[in-house]
């Protein structure tokens, strides 16, 4: 099978062809044009999967603490019949926990120091099936606590604030208090630490504190329950499971999903993913519109080739091929070259990232600012197709007009003065 020659051609064009000052200028822009490709494909992959690896990081680490659903009464009070709600709920086929639980802000002391808490009472034999909190120490943490005794587990960056270990006690103020003729005065409670947890998010490592559900019904001065915890079979089904349960429990009962409760932070990931696409495109964009100013270069330095070519019975079309073929190897060598590299980096990055924290002394992403402690990545096959064919698409389309310029040489005026 014999190769057309504008494929032929357009290889040799993209090669350089003769050692001459200004071909060796031309292959310099062109090659500054593939690497410009290149790297503008690899920063899309690798901060499109950054994001991505943040994202489920973030979410798997929030959902080891939060629920898939919630179901809560509107008043914010305790639940009218929870058991028979808990029965009922439990009865959806894509339920596989339920657990029902207290959650009520208060103060958390210890000495001088003083920090904001969210109080959650958990029942600790139905608590494992809900949250991902229960592996390994975590277990006997939660097993401690007993109805009466009024034990507290804490966070771990929680009771490193207040200085507190195993055994420790603290001391809780509900701001239900009393009502008395000198005003409302705040219900103190003494506690004992029994335990810490590590959720890998310090945002509830930081300001979480579990109790016995008895324990928080006494000190906030509840009848019972005030919601019930679900986790589900598929946590991405969990507005569909939400709105279906709404549709059969009573209208004094509302039902929220995970999405729901962190609508805002996932809305904002979402929205900077797109802005990053869109701004990591247009780099590429500009390395790929790089190839017009190559190829009306290499079309002037040719044009003597062309009007030969166009003299032995080449086509307009045919020139225009060979123009065409030498901007879209730019653009395949590029758009591959940032394929490789930034799937290289992004499959990578748990290993690059420590390393050059350790070179520079530094911290990239501190756990008190960006909620996790590493780097993590996830490259997906839904980012990464997009970005080859847009960069292959941009590539072509750079390559349409000087390959038109060069199909409408006149032969005749090209060869004058050669």
């Amino acid at each position: 099978m014999q190769i057309p020659y504008e494929l032929i051609l357009g290889w040799r064009y993209t090669r350089a062809g003769r050692a001459t000052r200004r071909n060796g200028f031309i292959s310099f822009i062109s090659g500054v044009s593939m690497l410009g490709i290149a790297l503008g494909v690899a920063a899309l992959i690798i901060v499109l999967s950054v994001m991505n690896g943040f994202q489920k990081e973030v979410r798997d680490r929030m959902l080891g603490v939060v629920s898939h659903i919630e179901v809560i009464s509107a008043d914010g009070g305790a639940l009218p019949d929870w058991a028979g709600t808990l029965n009922q709920v439990k009865a959806h086929s894509r339920v596989v926990a339920a657990a029902p639980f207290i959650s009520a802000q208060a103060l958390l002391a210890r000495g001088e120091d003083m920090k904001g808490v969210m109080v959650r009472g958990i029942d600790p034999a139905l608590e494992p099936g809900v949250t991902d909190l229960s592996p390994g120490v975590q277990t006997q943490a939660l097993a401690q606590l007993h109805p009466g005794q009024f034990g507290v587990v804490l966070g771990l960056d929680l009771a490193r604030m207040l200085g507190v270990r195993v055994g420790d006690p603290v001391t809780l103020v509900s701001p239900s208090g009393q009502v008395t003729p000198a005003g409302v005065v705040p219900r103190l409670k003494q506690m004992t630490v029994v335990g810490t947890f590590s959720s890998g998010h310090y945002e509830y490592d930081s300001a979480l504190a579990l109790i016995h559900v008895a324990d928080a019904s006494r000190i906030f001065r509840l009848e019972g329950p005030s919601g019930i915890r679900l986790k589900l079979s598929d946590l991405h089904q969990a507005r569909q499971v939400a709105y279906e349960l709404a549709a059969v429990l009573p209208p004094e009962l509302l039902v929220r999903d995970w999405t729901q409760q962190n609508r805002t932070w996932f809305a904002a990931v979402q929205v900077e993913k797109r802005m990053m696409f869109i701004i990591l495109t247009l780099i590429v964009a500009v390395a790929a519109f790089n190839l017009v100013s190559t190829l009306v270069m290499t079309v002037t330095d040719k044009r003597a080739d062309i009007a030969i070519l166009r003299t032995l019975g080449a086509s307009p079309a045919s020139i225009m091929g060979v123009f065409v073929v030498q901007g879209a190897m730019v653009g395949v060598i590029g758009t591959l070259s940032g394929l490789g590299l930034g799937l290289l980096v992004a499959f990578n990055i748990d290993v690059i990232v420590p390393a050059l924290e350790s070179l520079f002394h530094a911290s990239f992403l501190p756990k008190d600012i960006y909620l996790i402690s590493r780097m993590p990545s996830e490259p997906q096959s839904a980012d990464i197709v997009p970005i080859a064919l847009i960069s292959l698409v941009l590539a072509f389309v750079a390559t349409l007009y000087p390959s038109w310029r060069a199909s409408q040489v006149n032969p005749a005026q090209a060869l004058r003065y050669e």
